[in-house]
Order: structure tokens, then C-alpha cells, then sequence
């Protein structure tokens, strides 16, 4: 592990037990308590690069305040924007900011983007009930009122997810800051069971990054090995990838959990990134609270079992960085110059990509995505819904097979980073998974299949659920 790897892991773990300490706390110590824990964690790996982080925060409050209607667009245009300059300033002659800076931005920029989103819903929202004038109640997810700078200041600095994620709204930080009977909201218990399966994770990342690292892939050596050999390679790179992601993800679910932030009840069916889908009233008593059942899928950011066992690539995009899909769904997708659900994913593939970084072997990853999108759905939706039962499990096993060596296959672009390294490994497996999407698109559009749709789609096994291994 690197020096920044444990920064991170030991940012991760303190969050657990501040967690605890804010927990029962009243809504003004949460706020400023969580925010100068986040602002005294920025300060501390980011130094003056923190600065940065100001700017950004300063120039979405103006644009909020300036134009409340169209906010949103203006605030996703500025923080990309500022992006680009963030990432540009070594060509520029100027200090190159810490990894953490960058971190620290990324999430930020999506704090930001929601925020001036959820401000906008609010303005229309007034505007309409001015038209008709009379007000229908409180509205699922709608702010009370525009926050002021200082509470936007709080919001973008609270410590829980500040450097790695989950993404949370601002309503779901307000939800957590007026929780009623938060003492009643279970913690300990749920955060057992979402923490177990982490030190395991943990060994099999230490495990399999010193058995198969991934330097051995930019030497020139690896190159005179056999060509199973190099095609092997590229499954315990991606699988170290995964056990990386999952200890770090499950450890900041950890953190919220400990703190009860993102804490519902069951019944409002709440979703990752978005919080509640059904509006439930708050408990009266704290005897009612406890009565209660609660989840936190609202801060759940990795579903491990669906990622590894999901059938189809749109699936596994789903599982994997749940907050961050359902914000790239929510902001880029539904806005997307295209209706093809394939050019709408590409465009939301691109900015994505942008997002993470300008280094060539982002957008040379995730723009395979759309391929293999259209790939699986144009074949699936040929020939799956022909298939006896049987053969549409031995479908979705070979399916999920080839799923994931197209998600091993992309992950090298993603860790190799370089145009050079990425082409070089692809060209030296013959850029198999490539040609394998396009003779499946080929196949499929002979065989008359539809076109994939996000809202229809062939019939499906959606994951090789633990019911279908027992039937196995």
C-alpha cells in the first residue's frame, strides 16, 4: 500500500468512531462539529490546496444566488469548468495539487451540482404554487428554503464522505442534522454487518496485488510471455481492483452508519444517492422511532455480491459506485443530447470519464461501454427469449462469464492510465473483448435483434442470485 492508500484507510477508520460522537448530537453541533472535522481533514492533506475547494464553493453560492432558475446547468458548467483548470495547473507553471485535493474535488463537484439542482426544484416548485395559489404540503426531497453561504459551507465540508464518497444530497445531510429520536435509530448492529467481509477483502487485495502487480504489465518482460498468460493477467488486476474498492467503500458506509446519517425507514424504500422514494411521516415518540425498521440504503455505495454476480454489463454499472450512478443518471443521462440509450450512455460514459481525470485510459475504458451495451442487448434480445429455461441459464452463466472479461479488460485502461500502456496491453491480447462486442453486434443485428433500451429490456436474470448457485 502507498502512503496515500493508508491516509486514506486511517481517514476511513477515525470516521467510524467520530461517527458514534456525533450520533446523538443536536442538529447545530452536528453541522459546524461535522463540518470542522471535514475542514480540519481537507486542511491536513490538501494544505493550501484547499483553496481550490473555496473557489468552487464561492462561485456555486453566487451562481445560486444570481440565477436560482437555471442554477443547475450554470453550477454543472463551473464546476467542470473549474475541473479542467484544476487539473491544468502543472502546465501551467503553478503548484500541482495532492491526490487528496483531487478527491476532495470530485466529490465536491457533485455536492455542488445537486445542491444547485435541489435549489432550482425549489424555485420552480415556488413559482408554480404562486401560479395557483395555494400550497399542496411538503413535497418528497424538496428543501425548506435556499441555504445560506454558511450552510452551504457546512454541507460541502461535513467529514462524511469528503474524500472518498458515498455522495449524499443536501436534503439527506438536512434529514440527518433534524433526525428525530436519533438515539432510536439502530447503529452498532447494522454497521457489523456491513463491516464484516472487510478485512477479508482487505487480505485477498494484499494478496493478490503482490502476487500479480501491476507494474509487471508496463515492462517490457511481460510481453515475451505466452498469450494465455497475458490474458490471465488482466483477472487478478481487476479482481485487486474490486477488493481495493470494496474495503474502502464498505469502511466510509461504516462511518455513515455509525453516525446514523442516511438512516431511513424501510418503508420509504429510499435508493442509493437519492434517499427516500415514499413519503413516511417522523415518529412522534421515541418509542415509535424504536419501533422502526431502518436501512441506509441511501449511503450504499458498493453491492459486492451484485457487482461480482451480476449477469449483464448494464447491470454491473449499477452495483458498483452506487451513489455516483445514480448522480450520473440523474444529472447526465436524463439530460443527454441523444435518445438512444446507447448514445445517452455514451455521453454520460464521457463525462464520467472526464470527471475522474484527463489521463487517456479513462475515456478509452468507459467509452467500451457503450459498445459492450449494445453488444449484449442487440444479441440478448435475438436469441436469449428463444432459449428453453435451460439454455437461458447456461445464457446468463456464459453471459456473466463474458461480463466480466469485458470489465477486466476495461479496468486496464483504467489503472494503466497511459495511452501508450493501455493500447500496448490490449494490442497484445488482440483487443479481444473489442472484436468480441463487435462480431456480437454484428450477430445480433443479422438476427433482427432490438435495440437495448433502459426501460425496456429482453427478459432477464438481473444476478446469478444465491437461489440459482443452490439450483446449480
Amino acid at each position: 500500500m502507498s502512503p496515500e492508500e493508508w491516509t486514506y484507510l486511517v481517514v476511513l477508520l477515525i470516521s467510524i468512531p467520530i461517527g458514534f460522537l456525533f450520533k446523538k448530537a443536536g442538529p447545530g453541533l452536528k453541522r459546524w462539529g461535522a463540518a470542522a472535522v471535514g475542514l480540519g481533514l481537507t486542511l491536513f492533506t490538501c494544505g493550501p490546496h484547499t483553496l481550490h475547494s473555496v473557489v468552487t464553493i464561492l462561485g456555486t453560492w453566487a451562481l445560486i444566488q444570481a440565477q436560482p432558475c437555471s442554477c443547475h446547468a450554470l453550477a454543472l458548467a463551473w464546476t467542470f469548468s473549474y475541473l479542467l483548470f484544476f487539473r491544468a495547473l502543472s502546465l501551467l507553471g503553478l503548484p500541482t495539487p495532492t491526490p487528496f485535493t483531487n478527491a476532495v474535488q470530485l466529490l465536491l463537484s457533485l455536492k455542488l451540482v445537486s445542491l444547485a439542482s435541489e435549489v432550482q426544484d425549489l424555485h420552480l416548485a415556488q413559482r408554480k404554487e404562486m401560479a395557483v395559489g395555494f400550497s399542496k404540503g411538503p413535497t418528497l426531497g424538496l428543501l425548506p428554503d435556499v441555504p445560506s453561504l454558511m450552510e452551504t459551507l457546512s454541507y460541502s465540508y461535513c467529514y462524511v464522505g469528503i474524500l472518498t464518497g458515498p455522495f449524499f444530497r443536501y436534503r439527506t445531510y438536512l434529514d440527518w442534522l433534524e433526525q428525530p429520536f436519533p438515539g432510536a435509530v439502530p447503529s452498532l448492529r447494522p454497521l457489523l454487518r456491513r463491516a464484516w467481509p472487510a478485512p477479508l477483502f482487505g487480505l485477498l487485495f494484499l494478496l493478490s496485488s503482490h502476487l500479480f502487480p501491476l507494474e509487471a504489465v508496463r515492462e517490457d518482460a511481460f510481453y515475451a510471455r505466452p498469450l494465455p498468460a497475458r490474458l490471465f493477467y488482466m483477472i487478478p488486476v481487476f479482481f485487486a481492483f474490486r477488493m481495493r474498492f470494496y474495503v474502502a467503500w464498505i469502511a466510509a458506509e461504516s462511518g455513515c452508519i455509525a453516525a446514523g446519517f442516511g438512516a431511513y425507514p424501510v418503508a420509504a424504500k429510499a435508493r442509493a444517492g437519492a434517499g427516500p422514494t415514499l413519503q413516511c411521516p417522523p415518529p412522534s415518540s421515541p418509542e415509535k422511532a424504536a419501533a422502526l425498521e431502518y436501512d441506509y440504503e441511501t449511503i450504499r455505495n458498493i453491492d459486492c455480491y451484485g457487482t461480482d454476480f451480476c449477469v449483464r454489463v448494464r447491470d454491473g454499472m449499477r452495483y458498483w459506485n452506487m451513489t455516483v450512478q445514480w448522480w450520473l443518471a440523474q444529472y447526465i443521462y436524463k439530460s443527454a443530447p441523444a435518445r438512444s440509450y446507447v448514445l445517452r450512455s455514451a455521453w454520460t460514459m464521457l463525462l464520467s470519464a472526464y470527471w475522474h481525470g484527463l489521463h487517456p485510459g479513462y475515456y478509452l475504458s468507459f467509452l467500451t461501454i457503450p459498445l459492450c451495451l449494445a453488444a449484449e442487448g442487440r444479441l440478448e434480445s435475438a436469441l436469449r427469449g428463444r432459449l428453453s429455461p435451460g439454455g437461458q441459464k447456461a445464457w446468463d452463466w456464459v453471459h456473466w462469464f463474458l461480463k466480466m472479461r469485458a470489465y477486466d479488460y476495461m479496468c486496464m485502461g483504467f489503472v494503466l492510465l497511459s495511452l501508450e500502456d493501455t493500447l500496448r496491453y490490449w494490442a497484445s491480447i488482440y483487443f479481444c473483448v473489442h472484436l468480441l462486442a463487435l462480431a456480437a453486434l454484428g450477430l445480433g443485428l443479422a438476427l433482427g435483434g432490438g435495440s437495448p433500451s433502459r426501460r425496456k429490456a429482453a427478459p432477464q436474470a438481473s444476478g446469478l442470485t444465491p437461489e440459482k448457485l443452490r439450483e446449480e
